[in-house]
């Protein structure tokens, strides 16, 4: 379903926006008391956006860093700094000695006065941290991408149903008007017939990529066992974390990292839940670095609809395909262009194809940005917070997440095993290739359980 606008006397127009956005429910006006799991680079952006919100108070920070807790650029230590370089935040918000720091997730979950947390943890943790925060009676935000294998986001589905808990996960273009907008434009022929999808992630890592880094001691501050949660035991390198952990396999991956965000407007606005077979190529090519995923990869998702949906990521050259856009819809009448960042669309007709008429098929179009809008974290965000008021469903809950979330993952077991894959998107399984289902979840490291 798509975003509907409403008009509010006295709060001006919120474009797009369903009723859930407008808090108007018992206790709206209450502060929901926040405890904030992961406060690196992505929760600092989360916490600044949770800031930003009247009726919210930060009661608890909690990372297994020490300076993302002290909140001071200046205790990150040199060699930090050159293996993340602008990727760690600046950081010096003050907060008062209200707010309690923690290094293990657990004592969060313990405090009875929080009434919601909100994870940008590493991706291996997305999983064991929120089941254990809906058992603890936590609503929870988490960002994307929301797992590193299929099996962990059907166990989140279930925990949170079981638990009665509100759960949104960060793909916050489900909180963009304009894609909102997009879906009903697609979805009402506009462009005709879509039978192809595509989007990119660009950005041109030759030649060194993320280094390479030996095996080294973890700096102090750094509770590197603890940051490893379910994954393996193995020596740190300062190419790993903070953040560099997208390029690794076993903690992330960039189709997970970027493609989640295209994967799932695209499948919104095509009004589809899940692809009927994926094909992925890619490899490491060029870049001569410690990366344990592509650095050129392509996968094409066939769609039941009758529609391919492709992705590239292209870390080993630059120039994107799309000019200025970030997803390209194509029709029979023509192409829908979504800008970067949703900032506006483009309608371009198609031209005249060989043996057809010289007719105009449809008006060009560009739609701007509409003004007044907040950012789409700031807005997914608010829209967690009044859902904790309300009950109500948020924009992007844990199906419609996992859903998403499950395209890179289905990416990932095509190229590990070099093979088409056909999926039953209603008992989750691959069905042609039995031992690629070995791939759907791996075996965690003691004591950590999805249970």
């Amino acid at each position: 379903m798509f975003l509907k606008s409403s008009t509010v006397a006295g709060a001006g127009v919120a474009l797009g926006l369903d009723t859930a956005f407008l808090g108007t429910a018992q206790g709206a006006n209450e502060k929901v008391r926040l405890g904030m799991i992961g406060v690196g680079n992505r929760g600092t952006q989360l916490l600044d956006a949770c800031l930003k919100q009247n009726d919210v108070e930060i009661v608890a920070l909690c990372d297994v860093y020490d300076p993302y807790l002290t909140r001071n650029y200046a205790d990150v230590e040199q060699r930090v700094r050159d293996a993340a370089g602008d990727r760690i935040p600046r950081m010096g918000e003050k907060f008062g000695p209200k707010v309690a720091r923690y290094k293990d997730f657990r004592q969060v979950l313990d405090r009875k006065d929080i009434d919601a947390v909100v994870i940008a943890t590493p991706d291996h943790w997305h999983a064991v941290q929120t089941i254990q925060a809906c058992k603890a009676g936590k609503d929870v935000y988490v960002e994307k991408p929301l797992t590193v294998t299929i099996v962990e986001g059907r166990k989140m589905v279930e925990a949170a149903k079981k638990y009665d808990r509100i759960v949104q996960v960060g793909l916050h273009r489900r909180s963009s008007p304009q894609y909102s907008q997009l879906g009903e434009l697609v979805q009402d022929g506009k462009i005709g017939k879509v039978t192809l999808a595509r989007a990119y992630r660009v950005s041109n890592m030759d030649p060194h990529g993320i280094g390479k880094c030996p095996p080294s001691q973890p700096p102090k501050s750094l509770d590197w066992d603890m940051w490893l949660g379910p994954r393996a035991m193995r020596p740190y390198q300062d190419n790993i974390t903070p953040y560099k952990f997208r390029w690794w396999q076993s903690y992330s991956s960039q189709v997970g990292n970027w493609g989640v965000h295209y994967f799932d407007a695209i499948r919104w606005v095509l009004g589809q839940k899940a692809p009927v077979s994926v094909s992925a190529y890619g490899g490491k090519y060029v870049i001569d670095d410690d990366r344990t995923i592509p650095d050129t990869l392509e996968v094409t998702f066939e769609m039941p609809g009758g529609q391919l949906l492709v992705f590239g990521q292209y870390e080993a050259s630059g120039i994107s395909p799309l000019e200025n856009g970030e997803i390209e819809f194509r029709g029979t009448l023509g192409n829908l262009i979504s800008r970067t960042s949703a900032n506006g669309y483009d309608i371009i007709p198609s031209d005249r194809g060989q043996f057809q008429p010289r007719v105009a098929r449809i008006e060009a179009e560009q739609r701007p940005r509409e003004s007044g809008n907040a950012t789409m974290t700031e807005d997914h965000i608010r829209n967690f917070i009044d859902c904790v008021k309300s009950r109500q469903q948020p924009r992007c809950d844990l199906e419609t997440g996992h859903r998403s979330t499950s395209f890179a993952h289905l990416a990932n077991i095509s190229l590990a095993t070099k093979s088409r894959i056909d999926w039953d998107p209603n008992t989750e399984r691959i069905t042609n290739n039995e031992k690629a289902n070995e791939l759907l979840h791996y075996q965690y490291r003691k004591p950590w359980t999805l249970g």
